[in-house]
């Protein structure tokens, strides 16, 4: 497993696990990203992330997107 902010714009991963405090996983998981759910990396600036989420496009820092592990 490895972070999120180690895939490169394009590219499509699954999340594998979610780290942190109950209340970030919670908030995560309400923008969609779940164990098991599909994400594509639309842009990468700096670290920081603009991914897409089902039908939505999400902005994550490097913090967050850190926490979020894909395989």
């Amino acid at each position: 497993m490895m972070p999120l902010t180690m895939a490169k714009a394009g590219e499509t991963v699954t999340i594998r696990k979610i780290t942190g405090k109950d209340e970030i996983r919670l908030h995560l998981a309400e923008l969609g990203f779940v164990v098991g759910s599909r994400v594509t990396v639309v842009n990468e600036i700096a670290g920081n992330l603009i991914l897409q989420v089902k039908d939505s496009r999400i902005a994550l820092d490097k913090t967050m997107a850190n926490r979020i592990m894909i395989g």
